[in-house]
């Protein structure tokens, strides 16, 4: 098994600064490789900083990762799950939009008690937060 190192919190600005004029509306949705950057540090980036598997956040087609100390999900369903879209991961991430809102639009979905990132989020606060 390969074990990847976290990224570090430059890394993950770095991978947001070309999608920041997205968040704000201001340009297009940048180019796939670019996005699916953004979006896997930063999620790496809050697994590393937050060890653990008791919680699965998915923003499909790009990444899963599992973080958050209490019970070790090892096969099937993950008891805890959180999954939304690209850009509304990236929005919370960088504070544009709460995980109230998120949640509260129906753009972000949990299943489990403990499927909650509100006291993790935002990573970082960005122009477009």
């Amino acid at each position: 098994m390969v074990t990847r190192k976290p990224p570090t919190i430059d890394q993950v600005h770095s991978a947001l600064r070309p999608v920041d004029g997205w968040l704000r509306n201001d340009s297009e949705q940048p180019a796939r490789p670019v996005l699916a950057d953004a979006v896997r540090i930063s999620a790496r980036y809050l697994a590393g900083a937050y060890p653990g598997g008791a919680v699965e956040v998915r923003i499909p087609p790009f990444v899963a990762v599992q973080c958050i100390q209490g019970l070790t999900h090892k096969r099937g369903t993950p008891p805890n799950v959180v999954e939304t879209d690209s850009r509304t991961w990236l929005e919370l991430v960088t504070g544009a939009i709460t995980w109230e809102t998120a949640v509260r639009d129906a753009r972000v979905r949990t299943s489990g008690s403990r499927a909650t990132l509100a006291e993790l989020l935002p990573i970082v606060q960005s122009p477009a937060g």
